[in-house]
Order: structure tokens, then C-alpha cells, then sequence
């Protein structure tokens, strides 16, 4: 047998093996999922109405990490629905946006480890929408907790003090303030120090493994969003979710009105809401 045909039939049985793993895990995960979510699947309401109702009502909102995956995703959501009168992009950087819809964007340049120092950027809004984040890998352990909790709850706490009544953070699933790993106990840590500000309403949005081709490489993190791809086809919505569905859900859920000031949205939570608020 030729040298390739060899490579051929050891690629073939590879493929092979990988995709009974995968069915394998899949059934296992059914049994991990989350539970079934209550609150949106018979969710009727009119999206529309919601939108128009919450348009008359001449609202502010900022957006925390807009230059990242979620945050730009939220922003083009947020664009297209048209639903606040006003939209604060604050970050460290000015952006470059194309197009008339982005026309009238305001943009707040801030230094972070300085932020008492533009306390105004955060005065005046109604809704706060928080995608900040950065990895271990790229900033350190020091650089990550600095980022995912310092300059998130200092933004919240100046968002509070500013006004705004309505807080919406994108934390990540597992989220444990007690959890023996750093970046979940630094995500636990933050939710609940922000809950504790008394925001009017809070909502925490804990995604699995977000589905999305970053412009950025980072190899390990591309082999999961294809393994979780797969095990998404095969009926998982506990670990993983498009990253569009993220964004979708952040801002279907600002329009309505929830039983208690604090809500923790899980994967399925967000998989569901995002596919029956319709548009």
C-alpha cells in the first residue's frame, strides 16, 4: 500500500474516532446542560412594540468594550434597533468607524487606571452595556484581574454614581467568587460586588464558550470553538453560543421587565431569549 493511501486510511479512522467522541460527549453534556429556561421560551410580546415604546422614552445608554468581539456585536445591535436616543462608546481608544449609521456615535477617551479622573464619561446614561474583558494569556494574572474586575467595577460604580439605572455585564459561564480557578473566581468576585451597588435592574449574561472567529489568533482557543461547534450540531446549548447570539440577547432583554432587579441568564437562558425575541 502506497505511503498515501496509508495516510488516507489513518486520517479516514481518526475522523472516524473523533466523531464517536463527540456524539459520546454530546449525550454526556445532555445530562450537564443547564436546566430547561422558563422565562423566554413562551415569551410573546411584540419586539417591535417594546422597541418603539422604549424609543419614546428618550433613553442614554454606554457600551464597555466596544472594540472587542461581544461589545462590537452589541453596538451594531444596538445601531440597528435604533432604540436609544443616544450611544457612548468609552474606552481607551477612539475607533474608526464607516458608515452613516455610526455617524452620530460619541466616543469617550479613557485612561483606565485613571478613571475617577473622567467621571463625566460615565454621567448622564441610562443603561449600561459591559463586554470589557481580557485573557490571562494576554495580559498576565496581574494584567487580567486589573482589567476583568478593577476597570469594570470602578466603571460600574462611576456609572452608578453617574445616573444610570440599568447594568448589563457579560461575565462568562462557571462564574464563582469561591472557585479554586482565577478566572472564574475574578468573574464571580465582580458580579457580585457590582449586585451589590443596587442598581434598579442588573443583568449578568454567562455564556459558554462563544462561537466566533476572532481577527485575532489564538490556536487553542480555535480548536474549541470547532469542538464545541460540533457538539452545538448535536444538540448542546450549555457550552457553547454564537457570539451573535450573545449580543442579541443583551440587548432584546434591556426592553423588558424582569421579576427581580438581578438576573443571571445562563447559556441556555441567553440561547433562548436571543431566538424567541424575534426582531
Amino acid at each position: 500500500m502506497s505511503v498515501v493511501k496509508v495516510l488516507c486510511t489513518a486520517l479516514g479512522n481518526a475522523t472516524g474516532l473523533l466523531t464517536v467522541i463527540v456524539v459520546v460527549i454530546a449525550v454526556v453534556l445532555k445530562h450537564l446542560d443547564d436546566p430547561e429556561p422558563v422565562k423566554y421560551t413562551s415569551m410573546a410580546e411584540d419586539m417591535k412594540t417594546l422597541e418603539e415604546n422604549f424609543r419614546q422614552q428618550n433613553k442614554s445608554c454606554f457600551v464597555l468594550g466596544a472594540s472587542g468581539e461581544t461589545g462590537r456585536l452589541v453596538l451594531q445591535e444596538l445601531l440597528e434597533r435604533n432604540t436609544f436616543s443616544k450611544i457612548t462608546l468609552i474606552g481607551r481608544r477612539q475607533l474608526t468607524f464607516e458608515g452613516k449609521a455610526y455617524e452620530n456615535l460619541v466616543q469617550e477617551v479613557v485612561d483606565f487606571e485613571k478613571l475617577d479622573d473622567y467621571a463625566a464619561a460615565f454621567q448622564g446614561h441610562d443603561v449600561g452595556y459591559c463586554c470589557l474583558g481580557t485573557t490571562r494569556a494576554k495580559a498576565g494574572a496581574d494584567g487580567f484581574v486589573r482589567v476583568d474586575h478593577d476597570y469594570v467595577l470602578k466603571s460600574a460604580e462611576l456609572a452608578k454614581a453617574g445616573g444610570c439605572s440599568q447594568f448589563h455585564l457579560e461575565s462568562s459561564r462557571g462564574a464563582d467568587k469561591n472557585s479554586g480557578f482565577l478566572y472564574l473566581k475574578v468573574k464571580g468576585q465582580v458580579e457580585a460586588e457590582i449586585e451589590a451597588l443596587g442598581f434598579d435592574r442588573y443583568a449578568i449574561y454567562r455564556p459558554g464558550v462563544l462561537l466566533v472567529d476572532r481577527q485575532e489568533s489564538r490556536p487553542t482557543e480555535w480548536m474549541a470553538r470547532k469542538f464545541f461547534s460540533a457538539l452545538s450540531a448535536l444538540g448542546s446549548t450549555s457550552m457553547s453560543i454564537p457570539i451573535q447570539a450573545v449580543a442579541k440577547a443583551m440587548v432584546s432583554n434591556t426592553l423588558l421587565q424582569p421579576e427581580q432587579k438581578t438576573e443571571i441568564l445562563e447559556n441556555k437562558d441567553i440561547d433562548s431569549l436571543s431566538k424567541n425575541a424575534g426582531k
